[in-house]
């Protein structure tokens, strides 16, 4: 197995290293998910609406290239310029031309998965303009040199002590302070003084409506409309796959975003923008960067569905444990588990393995992604391309020869009941056994599956001829 491929394990093992920092990650997550599970109770037609979601989106994948062009004709019409990005270098590009042109210097940008895909803050550092992330996390990130943890919570995987540490060295607070209030005050005015300054301001676009040409953006700080509050010039970065048909449809959308990804009924702000302000200019470009070569491959494309609400890393076991750094991708969890591995087998070869195939992350997705159906395919695939290490295509193997000799099996489980019951713990839980070293081996049953199938199948049919 190449090293490329056996890079989530070792990050992942790093991680939990730190076993505090491991429960406390899994515990602030699982918190997440119990907030969306509960603002999910609460709307009665929650699945009907998840139905509808997934109904859209594929009607939009099915029509893609008339909807971006009517967005197109809209959006022109509106006032704005549309360009069209291939992939991350090419986009990289029409944005350093736009500021170069306007002679900007200093960048204010909201939240933005789709720039970070692209590198775009390293990108324009190099050609000598600076860019400040608005989002608190984005920001406190950014300062720590790191890169976003989560899509939502960017910041998810730092206490509050390491964020005063942070903001002490980095905006003058006191040694020490770690109250959050006094914290995020401390942050405000750091950020007040460059949305000033700025000269442009660039976005993201949570959906854009083909039929009016607009673009919503979502978010909780209001640091979007900040950033394209004060300066003339407004770049928006748009995944093709934001699409929506009608702006009938945002209802639907914006009911299932916040309350899947942070439990909220609806976020704090959320703009429209129908083309640019007034003496101002609104630039949008359209990024592919893989889209289209996903959308072409039928077991994978309903991955483009996928709204950015981090709901399948919240409630993710592996994710909660290994924290989203393991996965070096810009979108971790599972639907990165397929995205990036789509897009670049051999670099994440080991995602589709980060998943346990409990299926929870099929159950909270807001647009109904067979997540966990389409990892088990991309395992399918790393094996059939030799990405597997030689000690897993032996075990696979060596189940898959006992699984096919029934009495074999039989007393395989038989054995392995006996071994959790007598044997000592230390002989089980050790330093060779890695998959144990943060794992509770399970209580064996008293008897197999096949057993107790059979007693209760005997009973029914003993009980029927009785009665």
């Amino acid at each position: 197995m190449s090293r490329s491929s056996s890079l989530h394990p070792r990050l992942a093992a790093a991680f939990v290293r730190d076993p505090e920092r491991t429960a406390w990650h899994d515990r602030a997550l699982w918190f997440v998910r119990a907030k969306r599970d509960k603002a999910a109770a609460s709307v009665p037609e929650w699945e009907e609406l998840r139905e509808r979601a997934s109904q859209i989106k594929a009607h939009v994948l099915s029509h893609w290239p008339e909807y971006l062009e009517q967005f197109e004709r809209n959006a022109t019409a509106r006032g704005a310029v549309v360009h069209w990005a291939n992939d991350a270098q090419e986009h990289n590009r029409i944005v350093l031309e736009i500021l170069k042109r306007h002679n900007v210097r200093l960048v204010v940008k909201s939240k933005s998965m789709l720039t970070e895909e692209c590198g775009l803050n390293e990108f324009l550092h190099e050609h000598g303009i600076d860019v400040v992330d608005t989002d608190l996390g984005e920001r406190i990130v950014q300062l720590r040199r790191e890169a976003p943890s989560h899509i939502v919570l960017p910041a998810i995987h730092i206490r509050k002590e390491e964020v005063g540490q942070t903001f002490h060295q980095h905006l003058g607070t006191p040694a020490g302070e770690t109250d959050p209030t006094r914290l995020a005050r401390a942050a405000c005015r750091h950020l007040r003084e460059i949305f000033l300054r700025a000269g442009a301001g660039i976005t993201g676009v949570n959906f854009a409506v083909a039929e009016t040409g607009g673009i919503v953006i979502c978010t909780n700080e209001g640091n979007a409309d900040l950033g394209v509050g004060l300066p003339r010039l407004h770049i928006a970065s748009m995944g093709i796959e934001k699409l929506i048909p009608r702006a009938a449809d945002l209802a639907v959308f914006l009911r299932l975003l916040a309350r899947s990804a942070t439990g909220q009924p609806i976020t704090t702000y959320t703009s429209h923008f129908h083309g640019p302000r007034p003496g101002g200019e609104l630039h949008i470009v359209l990024v592919d960067n893989g889209r289209s070569s996903l959308a072409a491959q039928p077991e994978f494309r309903r991955a483009l569905h996928c709204i950015r609400c981090g709901a399948c890393m919240n409630t993710c076991p592996v994710y909660r444990r290994s924290g989203g750094h393991s996965y070096r991708a810009t979108v971790p969890g599972p639907i990165g588990s397929i995205l990036n591995p789509a897009r670049d087998p051999h670099a994440y070869a080991s995602l589709p393995f980060a998943c346990s195939l409990c299926g929870s992350c099929t159950d909270v997705c807001p647009v109904r992604i067979n997540l966990h159906e389409q990892l088990l395919l991309m395992r399918r695939q790393r094996a059939v391309q030799s990405e597997l290490s030689w000690a897993k295509r032996w075990a696979m193997k060596s189940f898959s020869w006992l699984a096919r000799h029934p009495r074999l099996f039989a007393l395989a489980g038989w054995l392995a009941r006996k071994a959790l019951r007598l044997l000592p713990r230390g002989l089980l839980h050790n330093r060779f056994n890695v998959w144990a070293r943060q794992r509770d081996l399970p209580v064996p049953p008293k008897a197999s599956f096949a057993s107790q199938y059979r007693r209760l199948h005997r009973r029914k049919l003993s009980h029927g001829n009785h009665s």
